[in-house]
């Protein structure tokens, strides 16, 4: 019996939360609906925050955890720089997905974020990426459901769209679907819930300082064109991030 006809020959997945985590599996459901040839490289520990970061200083460690399935020593960057210049280098993904992130990476926010990261760094070296995230209000019931019964329909629509060819776009997931809403909405960036970050001084055993960074959000209201102003309705938010940073500025 032939195979059934999908989207595309073959996909990376990677994330920032580690291989294990709860999102990678819902991230594999989604990827297995798309394509018959999906691989796996992500890093061996949690690795939130850390941006589009590669080890240029240190040696990584490449671990076999099943058939196409592999943990890394390093940041997400390294896990798509070592898929695509080493495990898949002559033969590289259609498509990359990074996710599916614990949590909303919205706003300033993805500048820090390990999952904008990783696709970003897709990107880079000439894959179109998708990061997936899924908003929660409860840490310990986080709603995988959404992403996991929207991903797969929300990443072939944009794919076969006009709008979108190439490049990295954030997708966020709302913690419940307004069905009154479109499929998914494009929107911009917006400021998000990042406003703060703390420093947070403890002393160990031996009387030494150490220090927690810990990030401050602030629930605020938005522009209703961004990605937080349409989470909070219930609509899927598509973002497409590039590398260009600048602020435009008027003449006069």
């Amino acid at each position: 019996m032939p195979q059934q006809s999908m989207l595309c020959e073959r996909i990376l997945l990677t994330n920032d939360d580690g291989i294990d985590a709860p999102g990678m599996a819902v991230l594999e459901k989604i990827a297995h609906q798309l394509s018959h040839d999906v691989w796996i490289v992500a890093p061996v520990h949690d690795q939130s925050g850390t941006s589009h970061s590669l080890s240029l200083h240190s040696p990584l460690r490449l671990s076999e955890r099943g058939p196409q399935r592999y943990a890394v020593t390093g940041t997400p960057g390294d896990c798509v720089a070592l898929a695509l210049g080493h495990l898949m280098k002559d033969k590289k993904p259609t498509l990359l997905f990074s996710g599916v992130n614990r949590g909303a990476n919205l706003g300033t926010e993805t500048v820090f974020s390990g999952t904008i990261g990783a696709a970003m760094t897709g990107m880079l070296m000439g894959v179109t990426s998708f990061a997936l995230s899924q908003a929660f209000t409860d840490r310990n019931s986080v709603p995988w459901t959404v992403a996991e019964t929207r991903g797969a329909a929300t990443i072939e629509a944009l794919w076969k769209s006009e709008t979108f060819k190439a490049g990295c776009l954030n997708i966020n997931f709302p913690v419940a679907i307004n069905p009154d809403l479109p499929a998914f909405t494009f929107t911009r960036q917006g400021k998000g819930y990042l406003h703060d970050i703390d420093v947070i001084s403890h002393r160990d055993p031996r009387d030494l300082e150490y220090f927690w960074l810990s990030l401050k959000r602030q629930n605020l209201p938005d522009a209703p064109e961004t990605e937080a102003a349409i989470l909070q309705q219930g609509g899927i938010s598509v973002t497409q991030l590039g590398f260009d940073r600048g602020v435009t500025r008027q003449n006069g």
